[in-house]
């Protein structure tokens, strides 16, 4: 067993990571040892699974054996030597940067590594960068920082350039599939879900275990066939916004409960006086506005989720429409994706096909979600129309 895994068809990275944490062991470090990583991928590569792996080898007597009380801590997410953070809003700001670099200087309290690994780094702004580049140009000597985002491109020149970049790629299907029957999902089941994923490994993992979000998926894609007037395509863009929201309280609600009952505890839960009383609900109060923005951002991905399916709905419809010999990202729905291809033309695939990509783009400018879906819907209509 090893805690590299759960890393699904990235041999390549896995032999890199292996090879740093071996060398990380010596004293002083070996050449393959660094300071900083940036950990690169398209969504559901597992960059930030790959970098928690990577922070669970380094704290690991073993190089990251996966079984010891130092892995399972790194992998439940209690180990306090690793800490994992992630924007609570649509960005990190200028303080939260603050309070990170404050804290990396700490030195590591079981072990000789104080990792700190950075989830959606391409949501630093710049300001934030800049406060985060003193200490990654600088490091104490005894923290690494692995940082995750989606390409090299999406952090300033000056941070990139200090990091060791490693590279992930989406996994092929069969690697997903395999990876999903291993975790006990049928044979049949697992097809579909890293299919219907198109290898993003989080997405395929709740297709195969959360039949909800499966149901879900399937309802907003038929959606698409039943576009008839603008009464429809209001509709259509609500239920997309409330499918999108139901998945990411699916994602939180757990998360959110778990986080609420441990600072009751931290707090003294049941304590008496004013004092006491004033303070919790001051630090409740802090907590549900962190609970708030987060879900507000995952909101925001799990629609980003949503109109990567429908890009891969009119991308279906456009192989069909040319008769491309290539696999059907929604094979199951064939006949749907039939009669769509026979009753539009290419060129107004295309246009709807431009309009997802549109409403995505609006999305990451903080867009109204309702609005972005609401113009979108409007176009997929009637692309021609709406492009006048």
């Amino acid at each position: 067993m090893s805690v590299f895994e759960s890393l699904v068809g990235q041999d390549h990275v896995v032999s890199v990571l292996k090879a740093a944490a071996s060398d990380a062991a010596l004293v002083p470090a070996g050449p393959m040892m660094t300071h900083a990583w940036l950990f690169i991928g398209p969504p559901g590569s597992g960059r930030s699974n790959a970098a928690i792996a990577f922070g669970a080898a380094l704290v690991c007597p073993n190089g990251g054996c996966g079984m010891c009380e130092d892995c399972l801590a790194v992998l439940g997410g209690g180990h306090p030597d690793v800490e994992v953070v992630r924007p609570e809003g649509l960005s990190y700001k200028t303080e939260e940067a603050r309070s990170l670099v404050a804290r990396s200087d700490m030195a590591p309290t079981r072990g000789r590594w104080h990792v700190i690994v950075m989830e959606d780094a391409d949501r630093l702004t710049e300001s934030a960068n800049n406060v985060l580049l003193k200490s990654i140009e600088e490091p104490a000597s005894r923290t690494v920082w692995l940082l995750c985002a989606p390409s090299v491109e999406d952090l300033l020149p000056t941070v990139r350039s200090r990091c060791q970049v490693v590279g992930l790629r989406t996994p092929a299907t069969d690697a997903v599939s395999t990876f999903l029957q291993q975790q006990g999902v049928d044979a049949g089941t697992a097809a579909f879900a890293a299919r219907a994923s198109m290898g993003h490994i989080g997405r395929a993992r709740a297709l195969a275990t959360i039949e909800s979000v499966r149901n879900r998926r399937h309802d907003v894609l038929i959606m698409m066939r039943d576009l008839s007037d603008l009464a429809s395509c209001m509709a259509a863009a609500g239920n997309i916004v409330a499918a999108a929201k139901a998945d990411a309280e699916a994602l939180l609600a757990e998360r959110d409960d778990t986080e609420k009952a441990d600072m009751l505890l931290a707090l003294g839960a049941g304590a008496e006086g004013k004092g006491v009383k004033r303070v919790t609900k001051s630090a409740l109060k802090d907590l549900e506005d962190r609970q708030n923005a987060r879900r507000s951002r995952t909101v925001r991905d799990e629609l980003d989720r949503v109109l990567v399916d429908l890009l891969a709905w009119f991308r279906d419809v456009l192989v069909l429409q040319h008769e491309a010999p290539v696999e059907l990202v929604n094979e199951e729905m064939r006949p749907d994706l039939a009669r769509m291809a026979d009753e539009t033309h290419a060129a107004d695939t295309l246009l709807r096909i431009g309009a997802i990509r549109d409403a995505r783009q609006a999305l990451s400018m903080n867009v109204a979600p309702q609005l972005a879906m609401e113009a979108m819907v409007v176009k997929l209509r009637a692309p021609r129309l709406a492009g006048r």
